[in-house]
């Protein structure tokens, strides 16, 4: 078994709800991916021991709900030292995207304007220019779009995964808070 870089998102799309009550429709839909790609991904990050996934009885007939708990600690450890290495970034040339990384918020607060160009993800409706960074999973614009708070814990990944030191001890600072929270 090895952990894809949908899993991840799939993971911190369950800490942004902060909701444990999913179907997996519901879950790829959020994530803009098919219902047998989040079933894939959760079966991953629970054999990976990241999350656990318990099914409930259905309370109307006929609604069946999945209670998904990502394992906190497992998964903050992970993406603290494990995730700039098994997810490495890929840098492009000038594109029009979403700002990630040190050119988004809640990190483009700490840091100087530049002149330089900031990271964003290659995408066509995004509202920047920037240099091409790849995301953790082509769809990460899409569904960042429709979940600020999904943006924001990718955004901090981002950091952790090429930033420099202080960008990681700051993305890392602000992902834990936000891990840690409920």
């Amino acid at each position: 078994m090895e952990l894809k870089p949908q899993d991840v998102v799939l993971l911190l799309k369950l800490v942004a709800a902060n909701s444990e009550v999913w179907s997996f429709a519901k879950l790829g839909t959020g994530l803009s991916m098919s219902t047998s790609h989040a079933f894939d991904s959760a079966m991953r990050a629970q054999t990976a021991r990241l999350l656990s996934i318990s099914k409930l009885p259905p309370s109307p007939p006929r609604v069946r709900g999945v209670r998904f708990e990502p394992n906190r600690a497992n998964l903050k450890e992970f993406l603290i030292h494990g995730v700039k290495y098994s997810f490495p970034v890929e840098r492009g040339g000038v594109t029009r995207g979403m700002p990630t990384a040190e050119g988004a918020s809640p990190l483009r607060e700490h840091f100087s304007d530049s002149s330089a160009l900031s990271p964003v993800w290659p995408f066509a409706k995004g509202p920047t220019r920037g240099t091409a960074f790849s995301p953790l999973y082509d769809n990460v614009p899409e569904a960042a779009t429709r979940d600020p708070k999904l943006y924001e814990l990718l955004v901090l990944v981002d950091a952790i995964r090429e930033g420099r030191a202080r960008e990681r001890e700051i993305a890392i600072r602000e992902l834990t808070a936000r891990i840690d929270s409920r």
